[in-house]
């Protein structure tokens, strides 16, 4: 009886805390469907009134679908170039080379450098390889992370080396070896790197504002600004925006959670 005590008691205290912390989420909602006015006192907790004006005014006074579009397009670009170069490179760096520790500490050491001490070299370089106003333009700086290949290569290193051993001894190259060994045993990781590079590309602001000139290749942040010019009100028209670019990005996290938290995990729980 005293374990079902305290079982329900913690139950109880997480629940609690759940639905302190989905508090602005449902504000926002509630905002968005009702345009109510944020500051007043005392707030009201359930929606008057609801509506889906604000949803249409998003829909229609911008080119909504093709900014959804065009965020989708650069977001699959960079999923997969994460998953691919990531893989990649988390597995050569659980071998043993010449190096190897310097390699480890320049990475480690380049993650201390924000993107924007790097955005000038990183325009000039894909300028002079012509992707300027291009899907692949817009998703070149994020198509690798430093910790996502660190995550990759934490999720190798459990795999015994006995596996991939008897995978040499059945004549399968390198290549084949991370894509029909180490992959299969790794989703957490592969579940790890498309989370999280879809929501870095999702939410990307400054790089597509600055190699962008077409209108018609702009993604869903800069949509945003875009549409605030054309309202007075904003206050329900931004959170319904809000509500549409978030959407995908909690479906995407909720698809794979546990092996997302089971992949940011792996690395401390492999002994």
């Amino acid at each position: 009886m005293r374990r079902r005590s305290l079982l329900l008691l913690r139950h109880a205290c997480l629940a609690v805390l759940s639905c302190a912390m989905l508090v602005p989420f449902y504000w926002v909602v509630k905002t968005a469907v009702t345009d109510e006015n944020i500051y007043a006192y005392p707030p009201r907790i359930l929606p008057q009134q609801p509506h889906l004006f604000n949803f249409v005014d998003v829909w229609y006074l911008i080119p909504f679908p093709r900014y959804l579009l065009n965020s989708l397009i650069v977001s699959a670009l960079v999923v997969a170039g994460n998953v691919v170069l990531n893989a990649m490179a988390g597995y050569a760096l659980t071998k043993n080379f010449a190096g190897k520790r310097t390699v480890l500490l320049l990475l480690l050491s380049s993650m201390l450098v924000p993107f924007q001490a790097t955005i000038i070299p990183a325009y000039l370089i894909t300028a002079r390889l012509g992707l300027l106003n291009s899907y692949l333009g817009l998703a070149l700086p994020l198509l690798s992370a430093i910790v996502c290949i660190f995550i990759f290569k934490a999720a190798f290193e459990a795999v015994p080396q006995s596996l991939i051993d008897a995978a040499r001894i059945d004549g399968l190259g390198e290549p084949r070896i991370v894509l029909f060994v180490l992959m299969p045993l790794s989703k957490a990781a592969v579940a790890t790197n498309v989370i999280l590079a879809f929501i870095w590309s999702w939410n990307a602001f400054l790089w597509p504002l600055i190699i962008t000139r077409d209108p018609s290749m702009q993604t869903l942040p800069l949509g945003l600004a875009r549409f605030l010019s054309y309202l007075e009100d904003t206050t329900g028209a931004l959170y319904a925006f809000a509500v549409m670019v978030l959407a995908p990005s909690i479906f995407v996290f909720l698809m794979a959670q546990k092996e997302f938290i089971r992949g940011l995990t792996s690395g401390a729980t492999k002994g």
